[in-house]
C-alpha cells in the first residue's frame, strides 16, 4: 500500500535529482529524465516530476498537507490502478 504524505516526502528530496518512478508495491526510484524506468521488466505506476510538483512550497509541510497536491497524487496512482491511502 502506497501512502500519499510519503510518496510527497520522496518527491521533495528527488527535486534536482531526476524524476521518481513508483511501482505498486511501494518501491521507488529516482530516474534520469529518459531514461527506462522499467525494473525486472515491470513499469512503475507512475512517474512524477518534482519541480512542478513541489518546488513552489517554501517547506515540505505546506506540500504535505496542501489538499490539491494530495489529490493529484491519489488521483494519479488510482488511475494506474494502484492502491494508495492518506495518513493523518
Amino acid at each position: 500500500m502506497l501512502h500519499t504524505r510519503e510518496l510527497i516526502q520522496k518527491i521533495w528530496d528527488a527535486q534536482g535529482y531526476g524524476n521518481l518512478a513508483v511501482w505498486g508495491d511501494g518501491t521507488t526510484a529516482v530516474i534520469a529524465p529518459g531514461e527506462n524506468p522499467e525494473r525486472s521488466g515491470e513499469a512503475p505506476l507512475a512517474i512524477f516530476k518534482p519541480i512542478p510538483l513541489v518546488a513552489g512550497f517554501p517547506m515540505l509541510d505546506f506540500a504535505t498537507h496542501d489538499t490539491a497536491l494530495l489529490e493529484h497524487i491519489e488521483g494519479t496512482i488510482r488511475e494506474a490502478g494502484g492502491e494508495i491511502e492518506r495518513e493523518d
